[in-house]
């Protein structure tokens, strides 16, 4: 994050703690197993931990030495190895990938050199200069595949090999269900923020009907009544695609869980553990975040309406950077930075709820939304085409407000995650709504 007011120090002081924080999390994430565990595919749906760390520094080279700078390659026949659009996911272990300490040798090398660019970079002349765009770019890239390497070690067999404490408790949340969002326009989207990426901007007016929204996220345990209420036997909360997705697979639960008994149990990060009740609930694809909200008489909030329940400030009549305000976040604020490994209590962080009494709408789960990925009116691509613009459409849909997995660099009132609906291994939740009557 970074505030549009920043002068020249304070901008390349931000982006070398920004980076820095990124590579402290990528070593945490690539140094808690050995050899093996980094050459070995988890899961089909993911890369070996040692493509992305070569991944990551293969972009940090390209963009920052290169494009900044104007270096020469230092590794260019490797570029096409670490093309997330060249080679899917499930073909990557078959490539000849650099072996994990060559892997660490070189984003080490270039993280030197980045360094010294960013020493005496100037943060205008170009759009990817222009208040140190380029640096900021890439630790919200670093750090968009520290989460996708946490995913890895969530999917991946044995035992645990990453630990946290777990977050306060939280008292029960008493507090009302849902809270209404007035009708008007707001301004979505920005066109300040300068480290905001292409399909964030730019912004634009929203006219937005009057709607109800949780207040948190949707709980463990109001999911468990939906499974107990034959929620995944019943194909009349379900898209005729949804219910195809449930019968091919055999969907019956969150992605994780087990039934023992009359309880249910999670596999999470190594360690086996009853589900709490009070925590969101995780790993749940879109079919199934839609099916809960038919069933409980409600639907997703389209993107429109979480952003604006979001950053709508009614006293003010503007749209603000957070829920909380402008500042950027704290832990008071949110559940960010996998300063846990799970989501906290439903009700946590009042600090950081928004003006009309929503909580929890950054940090904690990724929050599926009803709308497809779709570009902004006057939308254009920057600096690549391959970041957003190809992902574009009916296929994908929208996910807010980040995880306790995202870091703050890479999570804001504007930014937009996507994902398939079938996706689960996410750490996705979701909140319901519902339309007022005017």
């Amino acid at each position: 994050m970074t505030d549009p007011a920043l002068g020249a120090e304070a901008l390349r002081e931000r982006a070398v703690a920004s980076l820095i924080t990124a590579r402290d999390r990528t070593t945490l994430l690539t140094g808690c197993v050995d050899g093996p565990e980094l050459t070995a595919q988890h899961s089909p749906l993911m890369s070996p931990l040692v493509w992305d760390l070569a991944h990551i520094g293969n972009q940090e080279e390209q963009w920052l030495l290169r494009a900044v700078a104007g270096h020469e390659a230092i590794r260019p026949e490797i570029d096409t190895l670490y093309d997330a659009f060249e080679h899917p996911r499930a073909e990557r272990p078959a490539l000849p990938l650099l072996p994990p300490e060559e892997a660490r040798r070189y984003a080490a090398d270039v993280r030197g050199r980045a360094l010294d660019v960013l020493e005496g970079a100037a943060f205008h002349g170009t759009r990817l200069t222009e208040a140190g765009f380029a640096f900021g770019m890439i630790a919200q890239h670093e750090q968009q595949h520290d989460e996708t390497m946490l995913i890895t070690h969530q999917l991946r067999k044995g035992p645990r090999a990453l630990t946290a404490p777990d977050p306060e408790p939280a008292p029960l949340f008493t507090g009302p269900s849902d809270v209404l969002v007035p009708g008007g326009p707001f301004t979505m989207g920005t066109s300040d923020e300068p480290w905001a990426l292409d399909n964030e901007r730019p912004a634009h007016r929203r006219e937005v009907p009057p709607f109800r929204i949780d207040t948190t996220p949707v709980t463990n345990a109001a999911y468990q009544a939906f499974i107990e209420d034959g929620g995944y036997d019943e194909p009349r909360w379900w898209t005729a695609e949804g219910w195809a997705h449930v019968r091919r697979n055999s969907l019956t639960a969150p992605l994780f869980w087990r039934r023992d008994g009359r309880q249910w149990l999670r596999r999470r990060f190594g360690v086996t553990e009853v589900v709490p009740s009070d925590e969101p609930v995780l790993h749940v694809c879109w079919y199934e975040a839609d099916a809960y909200a038919r069933w409980a008489g409600r639907r997703l909030p389209t993107e429109a309406e979480w952003e604006k329940a979001a950053r709508y400030d009614p006293a003010g009549d503007r749209s603000m950077r957070y829920p909380w305000g402008d500042a950027d976040p704290g832990p008071e604020h949110a559940n960010l930075g996998q300063r846990h490994l799970r989501p906290a209590p439903a009700g946590s962080c009042p600090a950081g709820e928004s003006p009309l009494g929503v909580r929890q709408l950054i940090g904690d789960v990724w929050e599926w939304t009803a709308s497809d990925f779709l570009p902004y009116p006057g939308f254009r691509a920057f600096p690549y085409r391959e970041y957003s613009e190809v992902f574009f459409g009916p296929e994908y849909k929208v996910l807010r407000g980040g995880s306790f997995a995202v870091d703050p660099v890479a999570c804001r009132g504007t930014f937009r995650n996507w994902d398939l609906p079938v996706r689960r291994q996410i750490f996705s939740g979701f909140r319901t709504a519902r339309s007022e009557e005017v």
